[in-house]
């Protein structure tokens, strides 16, 4: 299998003949940001988010047309420019995206979808596209009308060049304290991606916008297959809040201009390309966990021997979704029961008889909490010293099988409430 290396600075526009830019619209005139410390986020990085000139419009272009799908939320309230992509991608083609921060246009009746349709026109006609060729993306406050005359003029001044992925990353920002993408390279060919989101996190997708870009050829059921894969094991194993939102999707575009036959499940390259857009999608999934709103901390949890892969993904999505598990890491607190408790509580297959709960960071040292039925002594300052650190793991062996799963959340703090509940003043 080709091996994957990872591209500096990567994104959107490193796969070949993708170009991107933004600009600011004011479409939140506040200029509204995050103001506490994040993990991960330096205090000049979120100073320079939180000043007036972010861009909050954005466009992505391919010089070719793309082979395109998308998956979406399953929240039921689904929001105008979501459906709108819907249409425009049911044909499975695409050549541009439309991207705006600040207003979801959700929840907002017969006006929003013809909004989020005049979104489509306007980045069409400054293309040269069709509408139905353009996806639509909003992200931001639910219920509050898009200032369309604002986008209008923003997507007027937009400059596209290969070097505006990071532009585009920006623009879709929230509530984020800093932009997300990353690019990866497989034998002549580029996998690339931005995401944005912080807050309203949960499996099933979340308050989340990702999007990916190849300049492979791939075949139509093949990438959609393959971008189903890459989600459920990315994507919708992360947790911040349990809260599951209205605008949700990832898109890939595939536009081939690195030449060669389409991949399928057949090709060689097949297993390169589907680590390739694994790896793009698991990256991004992380960094949307490590900029949680008011984290400290990022949480890892690893389930083995479960009775099957599904058992696996039940009881590491609890884990990281407890209440519990989430403040006893922001605290430091080594109450490994609430662990237990969580997997127990998850609905997988077990017996307290075979669990094996171990705590560890990034570079160790594991620390055996509890194995087979039987809490262990163990030293708590070194416990503690682990549950300081900013990647907190556990792993659990349910002893029962061969499935296996990762998932990843984050610690529950003030900052989370004091963000949320000022979040539209």
């Amino acid at each position: 299998m080709s091996e994957l290396t990872v591209v500096a600075e990567g994104g959107v526009t490193s796969s070949r003949g993708f170009v991107a830019g933004a600009a600011r619209a004011g479409i939140r005139p506040d200029g509204r940001a995050p103001t506490g410390p994040r993990l991960g986020a330096s205090l000049a990085g979120q100073a320079a988010h939180e000043g007036s000139d972010k861009p909050d419009v954005a466009i992505l272009y391919s010089e070719a047309p793309c082979v395109a799908t998308a998956v979406y939320t399953s929240n039921r309230l689904k929001a105008a420019p979501l459906l709108v992509t819907q249409k425009h991608l049911a044909d499975g083609k695409a050549r541009g995206v439309i991207a705006n921060s600040g207003c979801a246009n959700a929840a907002t009746g017969e006006q929003g979808l013809r909004d989020a349709w005049e979104m489509a026109r306007l980045a069409g006609t400054k293309l040269d596209l069709e509408p139905n060729d353009v996806v639509v993306i909003s992200t931001g406050v639910i219920g509050t009308f898009l200032p369309v005359d604002k986008i209008a003029s923003a997507v007027q001044a937009i400059s596209l060049s290969a070097e505006g992925g990071g532009d585009f990353a920006r623009a879709i920002m929230t509530t984020d304290t800093r932009p997300k993408h990353v690019a990866v390279r497989f034998d002549r060919f580029t996998v690339g991606g931005a995401a944005k989101g912080a807050g309203m996190i949960h499996p099933d997708l979340a308050t989340m916008l990702a999007f990916l870009t190849t300049d492979a050829a791939v075949a139509p059921t093949f990438l959609a297959a393959t971008l189903r894969e890459a989600v459920d094991g990315s994507f919708n194993l992360i947790d911040v809040d349990s809260d599951t939102s209205t605008n949700d999707m990832v898109v890939v575009l595939a536009n081939g201009l690195a030449g060669g036959d389409p991949i399928d499940e057949e090709h060689p390259l097949a297993g390169a390309f589907r680590s390739a857009l694994t790896y793009v999608c698991q990256h991004l999934a992380r960094e949307i966990v490590s900029d949680a709103e008011g984290a400290t901390r990022l949480i890892e949890t690893r389930v083995e021997g479960a009775a099957s892969p599904a058992d696996a993904r039940r009881a590491a999505r609890a884990v990281v979704q407890s209440l519990g598990v989430k403040t006893a890491v922001y605290g430091a607190d080594p109450n490994w029961g609430r662990v237990l408790a969580a997997v127990g509580n998850s609905g997988c297959e077990m017996s307290a008889d075979l669990i094996t709960l171990w705590l560890s960071g990034p570079e160790g040292p594991d620390v055996c909490l509890y194995e087979r039925g039987r809490p262990l002594a163990f030293d708590e300052a070194q416990a503690r010293a682990v549950l300081h650190g900013r990647e907190v793991r556990f792993r659990i062996d349910l002893g029962l099988g061969e499935g296996s799963a990762t998932a990843w959340g984050s610690d529950l703090t003030e900052e989370y409430v004091r963000l949320n509940s000022l979040y539209t003043t």
